[in-house]
This record gives C-alpha cells, sequence and structure tokens, in this order.
C-alpha cells in the first residue's frame, strides 16, 4: 500500500473524525499524489483490469460507427466536439479515429477531440499516442463551451465514489471510515446527508435488516458538468450495473456491490492496500436517468452492450474485417475471438449502454439502440457470473 496515502487519510480522521465512504474512495483513487488513478494507468492485460477497448480495437470501430450516426442526427456540425471522461492513454480514441479516417472522413475532418483525465501520466501518453498515429491535430485543451457532439463515458461512473449505508435496528446508517490503530474500519453513524434517504425513497428502495448498499452522490455532480459543458449533443456512458430493483436486491447484493481489483483478481476489502487497488460499486442506471432527465439531459435509450454492440454493426465489420486487404487470418481470428469476448452474456456483453440527448431529436435513436434481427456474429449464451 502507499503508507503516505494512510497517513495522509489518517490524519484527516483525526482532525475531523470518520470520514464518508465517498470521501476515503475519493482520497484512494483520485489523490493528486498518491491516488490510484492519478499516479497511473493500471489497466489491460498487464494491469489490474481489462477494459472493453483494450479488449480488441473492433469495439472502437462499432462505437466509431455510432458516433458518425450521432452526427448525421445533428445536422452534421462542424466543429463536432468528441468529450471523453476517464479516457486513459486513448486506447478507445484511437481505434474511433482510425475507423472514421477509413469509413468516415468527413467526419473525422469536422471531429475535435477533448479528453478529460484526471492522471497526468495517462493524459501525457495520450497526448504521445495521438501524435505517433497522425491524429495530434485533432486534440483540443478545453474548449469554450457549451458545444455541439457527444460526451462519452466508458467505464467512468462506477469509480465514483459512494456512500455506503445499512439498515439496522430498523434505522439508516452510513458507514463512515475510522482508523482503529492499525488498519481502516467502518463505522456506523447517521446519515451524513439527508439527500441519502431522499434518493433512496426517489428509487423505490426499501433496505431489508442487514442489508448493505451503496449510492452516488458524486453522480450528481458529474451530470451537473456534462450538462454545463453541453449545448446541442448526446451522452454516451458505458459500465457495469442494473436498474434501482435489481441494483438494491438484497438476494444479489446484501452486503452492496463495493469491490476492489488487483492483478485481474476481484476483493470486497475496500481498505486493504489504499492507492493500489481499483475500487468500484455498481451503476444504479436508474437514479442515473433520473438525475440525467433533471438536468435536461433526456433518456433515450438503454441497452447490455452484447445488444449495442450487435445491433450497432459489429458482425458487419468482422465480415469487412474479413475481406480487408492486408488482414491476415491470425489477426482475423483475433477480432473474432475477442467479439465474442465482447458479447458474452456472462461478462463484458451484459454491461449497460446508456444514452442521453439535449437538444437533439427525441424519435431517432443510432442502430445500437434499435432491437432488429441479428446477423454475423450471433449472441453467445453461458451461465451468468459476476462482470468485470
Amino acid at each position: 500500500m502507499s503508507q503516505e496515502l494512510v497517513e495522509r487519510i489518517r490524519r484527516e480522521i483525526a482532525r475531523t473524525g470518520p470520514i464518508t465512504f465517498a470521501r476515503y474512495m475519493e482520497l484512494a483513487l483520485y489523490d493528486p499524489e498518491y491516488g490510484y488513478y492519478t499516479t497511473g494507468l493500471r489497466t489491460g492485460r498487464a494491469g489490474d483490469y481489462l477494459t472493453a477497448p483494450e479488449a480488441h480495437p473492433i469495439f472502437g470501430w462499432v462505437v466509431a460507427h455510432q458516433l458518425r450516426e450521432l452526427w448525421e442526427t445533428l445536422g452534421k456540425p462542424e466543429p463536432f466536439t468528441l468529450v471523453e471522461y476517464g479516457p486513459g492513454t486513448g486506447t478507445l480514441a484511437l481505434a474511433i479515429f482510425a475507423e472514421l479516417d477509413r469509413a468516415a472522413p468527413a467526419l473525422l475532418a469536422r471531429l475535435q477531440y477533448w479528453p478529460i483525465e484526471r492522471s497526468q501520466p495517462a493524459h501525457e501518453q495520450l497526448e504521445h499516442r495521438l501524435a505517433d498515429a497522425g491524429f495530434a491535430p485533432l486534440l483540443v485543451q478545453s474548449p469554450a463551451p457549451p458545444v455541439t457532439g457527444v460526451v462519452l463515458a466508458n467505464e467512468l461512473v462506477d469509480a465514483l465514489p459512494v456512500h455506503r449505508i445499512r439498515c439496522q435496528g430498523g434505522q439508516l446508517w452510513e458507514l463512515f471510515v475510522g482508523w482503529d490503530g492499525e488498519r481502516f474500519v467502518e463505522i456506523p453513524g447517521p446519515p451524513s446527508t439527508p439527500e441519502l434517504e431522499r434518493w433512496l425513497a426517489r428509487l423505490g428502495v426499501r433496505l431489508v435488516e442487514g442489508q448493505t448498499t451503496e449510492l452516488c452522490l458524486a453522480m450528481l455532480d458529474w451530470l451537473d458538468e456534462v450538462a454545463a459543458l453541453l449545448a446541442r449533443g448526446y451522452l454516451l456512458v458505458f459500465d457495469y450495473g442494473y436498474p434501482a430493483p435489481e441494483r438494491h436486491d438484497p438476494a444479489r447484493f446484501p452486503s452492496g456491490s463495493v469491490r476492489t481489483y488487483v492483478q485481474h483478481c476481484v476483493d470486497d476489502d475496500p481498505f486493504a492496500e489504499p492507492g493500489e487497488r481499483d475500487i468500484t460499486s455498481h451503476v444504479d442506471f436508474t437514479m442515473l436517468e433520473l438525475a440525467a432527465e433533471e438536468r435536461s439531459l433526456v433518456p433515450l435509450g438503454l441497452t447490455t452492450q452484447a445488444e449495442f454492440l450487435a445491433h450497432g454493426g459489429l458482425g458487419e465489420r468482422l465480415v469487412a474485417l474479413q475481406n480487408q486487404p492486408g488482414v491476415t487470418a491470425e489477426q482475423y481470428l483475433a477480432a473474432r475471438a475477442a467479439a465474442f469476448h465482447l458479447l458474452d452474456p456472462s461478462g463484458m456483453g451484459r454491461f449497460r449502454v446508456a444514452l442521453f440527448g439535449k437538444n437533439v431529436p427525441q424519435d431517432a435513436v443510432p442502430t445500437g439502440f434499435r432491437p432488429r434481427l441479428l446477423t454475423g456474429v450471433p449472441l453467445p449464451s453461458s451461465p451468468e457470473r459476476s462482470p468485470r
């Protein structure tokens, strides 16, 4: 663990008393000097977990075609701004730009890219990768909002800080974080804000005795920011989670959904090695929709990642790849294997994809959100297990 980060959190607890889990999670993940995300990026096969863009560029290729459809729905504005939250080192962006360069150069010529990345090392690596690939001219540093375009967030919301709450003795308690002399521990106390009870009521969630769950109030601040920077366009969210009835189901998540990831292993102790492990919580997509709509971000579609990719043209892209000059059999088979991994309903395929619009036509959504007969690559079936 980062002993410096531990000491920093301990000093805050000594100064203020037990802190909310949301504050602990903010420090563990985003402390400017020692946070998990700010000290570098640890995704990929050699890191702690694998995201969809890192599985294969074909994920980004499908997203690129959906962006083209959204651009056309908006009337082909120029410039068309792609804002990406949490882009890491740019793996998804590079796949999108490469596919637009191949299949939609008119859009690429009108595109400007605004990455919002809290890790300085990751942002610097992103800039170098864009430059090496010839896409540096697309990069803009904080254009004057509001913009017209698409805000993209892939596996971002699950890493926003959450408040942990528990029903005990028929009452609602918040689980704060204290120090017992050896390690961080949870300490029940009265809720730090009435927003927690208010949101439980809005979501129709009634915790049973002993049940623990989480609420992501940080999502509200993030949506405020998205709504402020977007004049006209779309918010596209990829993440794992469920609508409220499933997300807070005491049979499925009796102890909540906070998990840590290190070297592709999952654990449920968020106090182990702070700063050295990713900490996540399943997204409540009902809360996301309600809060987005309050900010004039109208919900337009919610589907699974498997359906989004299949409907959005993954099968057709595989067929095209098979006939593309210069593509070897080995490259095609790697893409095909990755496609099945992305579609797997027991893993990445059951991630959710949500689309929101602001000042856009509400009767037109991209093909990724339109049910149709599937062709090309069938959706595989297998037993259900935890995602990621």
